[in-house]
């Protein structure tokens, strides 16, 4: 498997609304979060919706955020986390401003 991430990289999910079927959530959208592992390699689900066969597949890893970097109201303990599977395509790296 030829992943870009791993365990500990730090991620941004690209902030994008294609039309049409997307599966990551828009929720998650433009927010940065850790990769806790890569799951597998799939098929893309946005082109299976449209018949067309998914290739080339796809890392795809597990994100954790923080649930207070999601919902800004969000009211529970500081370190109550969300995990979310997303494919390789929809991810950047967060880079390193120096500070």
């Amino acid at each position: 498997m030829s992943a870009r991430f791993a365990a500990g990289d730090e991620v941004r999910v690209r902030r994008a609304s294609p039309p049409g079927h997307v599966r990551t959530p828009y929720y998650i959208r433009g927010k940065e979060g850790v990769v806790s592992r890569l799951i597998a390699e799939h098929p893309n689900p946005e082109e299976l919706a449209y018949g067309r066969d998914g290739l080339p597949v796809l890392p795809v890893y597990w994100v954790r955020f923080r649930q207070s970097d999601l919902w800004p109201d969000y009211q529970g303990p500081e370190g109550d986390t969300a995990e979310v599977d997303i494919q390789e395509h929809w991810l950047e790296p967060v880079e390193d401003d120096g500070g």
